[in-house]
């Protein structure tokens, strides 16, 4: 009894172990697998320092220099007279020159915040790409070990038929043939999958050594809804937010026609001999203020060159727009084109394939055909069931960009 709980319980741990191990395995989905990007990409993580970045010239713009403390000391070494001086000067700005530069400021840093999010996108997407790709990958190795095993027991059946002296040896070599060309194909496409995750798991901030499992499939193709909406995009965002503070900048740049005016407070104490009556001490307070003319330097060349850059980032976002909205108006077209080559495949040329293989293994079989037809027919059947897993994956594919086309 004692060794049977022994047993009993070095299986339990054993099966708790797996469970475990099952549990800490990673498994990547289409939908998860912006989270593990979000998370852990280093990309990401170092491109969330342009935030920090503009964030700290946020806090450092629209701020009045420091003041100046000023002092002089006069001495007059042959006799008792002196003087010693000491102020304080600010300079202010006489427009409103501070507030655009705040401005300015904070538009650069909700355009920081948008990059950050493009490259989010983009990782995203790229990510989502290789995840389909090893899905159809997978699903394609599955559907060869289906054609494997049906190759496999018509290849059993000619050689015990040929060992009867029923059939053809050379039939029966030909199928075993079919079957070694098509076990050939589950390595490559093993050794293909082997370097998808080699890109894939540093897009999720892993090792290559790190296990992870890609979960899911490819699914029924299912056209999303025609809502496009471009502003989703943060590239759109970013280039929105960096047009206005360009033109934010145009108005900076006037506003710094005008130099900084000077005010300062001055107190200075004075001896001096005043014959016959002697020596005299004075204390003076004064006021000073200074104010540059702008005679030769109007800042013309910085206010053009402020104009002709917002004009160029409205440009630019027209153009971003526009090809925002072609590129998801197409790859729409192309999950529409890819569904329709889907479907007929699926309900016409598929079934015809399969019915033809049949019929002529049956007629092999009867002796009434020939080995050549039975290979032909499988190997089309073959071609068109693989049509459809490449048709499958070019609309998930095509889907996958739409979404990043549309920031999604």
């Amino acid at each position: 009894m004692s060794k049977f709980i022994l047993y009993s319980l070095l299986l339990f741990s054993i099966q708790v172990q797996l469970l475990l191990g099952e549990q800490a395995l990673p498994i990547v989905t289409l939908d998860n697998v912006s989270h593990f990007v979000r998370k852990q990409n280093p990309d990401l993580a170092a491109a969330r320092m342009l935030i920090k970045e503009a964030s700290g010239r946020l806090a450092q713009s629209g701020r009045l220099s420091n003041p100046e403390l000023q002092s002089s000391i006069e001495h007059n070494s042959r006799l008792r007279e002196g003087r010693i001086e000491i102020g304080i000067s600010q300079k202010f700005p006489i427009t409103n020159r501070l507030q655009l530069e705040k401005d300015v400021s904070l538009s650069e840093l909700e355009a920081a915040k948008a990059e950050v999010r493009e490259t989010e996108r983009k990782l995203i997407g790229r990510s989502r790409e290789l995840v389909v790709n090893l899905q159809a990958s997978r699903e394609r190795r599955k559907l060869l070990s289906e054609l494997i095993g049906v190759s496999t027991e018509f290849a059993e059946f000619l050689n015990k038929a040929a060992e009867k002296g029923e059939g053809s040896t050379l039939d029966a070599g030909q199928a075993k043939l079919e079957t070694a060309i098509l076990s050939v194909e589950i390595p490559q496409l093993q050794a293909r999958e082997a370097a998808l995750m080699g890109e894939l798991k540093p897009l999720l901030g892993m090792r290559i050594s790190d296990p992870m499992y890609v979960g899911g499939d490819l699914g029924d193709p299912t056209l999303p809804t025609k809502d496009l909406k471009p502003a989703m995009r943060p590239d759109l965002k970013a280039a929105t937010l960096t047009s206005q503070a360009a033109s934010q900048q145009v108005e900076l740049e006037k506003a710094r026609r005008y130099a900084d005016v000077e005010g300062g407070l001055f107190f200075a104490g004075e001896r001096a001999e005043d014959a016959p009556g002697g020596y005299e001490d004075e204390a003076i307070i004064g006021f000073q203020f200074k104010i540059a003319l702008p005679l030769w330097d109007k800042n013309e060349g910085a206010i053009q060159e402020a104009k002709a850059r917002k004009k160029r980032k409205d440009l630019e976002v027209d153009a971003l727009r526009r090809n925002i909205n072609l590129a998801a108006q197409s790859t729409r077209d192309e999950m529409t084109k890819w569904k329709r080559l889907i479907e007929e495949i699926d309900e016409t040329l598929l079934p015809l394939a399969e019915q033809q293989t049949k019929f002529a293994e049956e007629a092999y079989r009867n002796g009434q055909g020939e080995i050549q037809s039975v290979l032909r027919t499988r190997e089309k059947r073959l071609q068109l069931a693989a049509s459809k897993l490449d048709a499958l994956k070019e609309f998930h594919l095509a889907r996958v960009r739409h979404k990043t086309a549309l920031g999604r």
